[in-house]
């Protein structure tokens, strides 16, 4: 059916259910399947019923678990903890996963246990993040960098250099950490705006970058692809949307074509497909969406179960720009001596001294009717524990004093003046 005819109110009840009226949750992926890795030759409060917890340690085990079944895990656990009730959330599964799980290959000991019990397998996280890491066609625009900033002090390990080398974009840059530490979040700040298409000037804010940081893994992914099936501009309309706030008026797509579809387990699940081998899942709770109830298996169900049938549907417009500080919720998941003087990240640098002192993050994500665009970028910043920075000596001229100007390498004194009116 011609999409072109007039467009109804996107708040009255669809065919199927399918007008986004009140909270939802859209996930923005890759089809991975037929994907060759390229870059990889080894193998405020929150809505606590998303990504429901269970007794027991918050994120559980993954061992055992498919690389794809603990990223979706590993990404519904981060909703837990950043998701706001009455805030928009996103961030990006993919770019924090990568950040951290280079960190992951710098870890030992219990570092390294902790970050494995999030994120799954490092070599298997490693290659799916490779194969995810190319589109099947040329047209979308996919690109990641993976960089390690390192103060030139800083006694790098070869074998982190070369496991480096194997990740989409992986290189080593140097940054003037202890020197200029603003000049260093310059560079890196420079470095991710170019990554991201210019979506994230300023990933590290002023003062972000400390005078004791000496090393910085940093991911940046950019993301621009169309929809396989455009919405119509024409049908584009102010529609209500039932905000915890209180309903609003909002810009409005409208679309009705074979799509695919399912309705189960409290849910509707829709899916958008892109160019490139990409998809948006929208998902659609029955109730409130603080009370709906998902974890990685009942996900992955509900993506296997859809079905094409014509669906009109209706869908906001989105321009979503969140910064997400990283650093206390992945204590509350779990991950917690890398922070401390504990960690061990001796993969990195001959160093047993280096820590993680702070983990940003900020997404990105525009939808309209013809596609999406997004970009996400994700820092670990690390210290030396014991490294010695000199706290400044104040000295406050406040009352009277003595001046000497004088010639330095003879001493002769052209002026001396004593102060005590200025």
């Amino acid at each position: 059916m011609d999409d072109t005819r007039d467009q109804p109110d996107a708040t009255r009840d669809q065919p199927d259910g399918s007008g986004i009226g009140s909270g939802y949750a859209c996930v923005v992926r890759l089809i991975t399947r037929a994907v060759p890795s390229h870059t990889h030759d080894r193998r405020t409060e929150t809505a606590p019923t998303f990504g429901q917890e269970t007794d027991g340690p918050v994120h559980g085990t993954v061992c055992g678990m498919g690389a794809v079944e603990s990223h979706l895990r590993f990404g519904l656990d981060l909703y837990r903890v950043l998701a706001s009730r009455v805030e928009n959330a996103c961030f990006s599964p993919y770019s924090i996963a990568s950040a951290l799980g280079l960190v992951t290959q710098a870890a030992k000991g219990k570092t390294r246990e902790e970050l494995i019990a999030l994120l799954g397998d490092p070599d298997e996280l490693a290659d799916l993040l490779g194969k995810a890491s190319s589109l099947l066609e040329d047209g979308p625009e996919l690109a990641v960098a993976n960089t390690l900033w390192a103060w030139d002090g800083l006694p790098l390990e070869d074998s982190f250099r070369e496991e480096l080398a194997t990740w989409p974009g992986g290189k080593v840059e140097s940054a003037p950490f202890g020197d200029d530490p603003e000049a260093a979040r310059a560079l890196i700040n420079a470095d991710v705006a170019r990554a991201t298409r210019e979506l994230i000037p300023e990933l590290l804010k002023p003062g972000t970058v400390a005078q004791d940081t000496v090393a910085a893994i940093v991911n940046a992914l950019y993301l621009k692809t169309a929809w396989t099936n455009p919405f119509s501009r024409d049908n584009t309309a102010p529609a209500d949307f039932h905000a915890p706030s209180g309903t609003r008026t909002v810009p409005t797509m409208w679309l009705e074509k074979q799509l695919d579809h399912t309705h189960e387990d409290g849910w509707q699940v829709v899916r958008l497909g892109a160019e490139g081998g990409v998809e948006a899942i929208v998902l659609l709770p029955d109730g409130d969406l603080d009370d709906a109830e998902l974890d990685a298996g009942k996900l992955a169900r509900l993506l296997e179960n859809t079905r094409s049938k014509t669906i009109a549907l209706s869908l906001p417009k989105l321009d979503l720009d969140v910064d997400s500080p990283l650093t206390a919720k992945l204590q509350d998941l779990g991950v917690r001596t890398m922070f401390t003087a504990a960690a061990d990240l001796t993969g990195l640098a001959d160093d047993d001294r280096l820590e993680v002192s702070e983990v940003l993050h900020q997404s990105v994500l525009r939808i309209d009717e013809q596609g999406l665009e997004g970009a996400a970028a994700t820092a670990v910043l690390m210290r030396l524990t014991s490294l010695i920075v000199d706290e400044p000596l104040e000295v406050a001229v406040d009352r009277p004093f003595l001046l000497l100007v004088r010639h330095a390498s003879t001493g002769v004194i052209y002026f001396l003046a004593r102060v005590v009116e200025p």
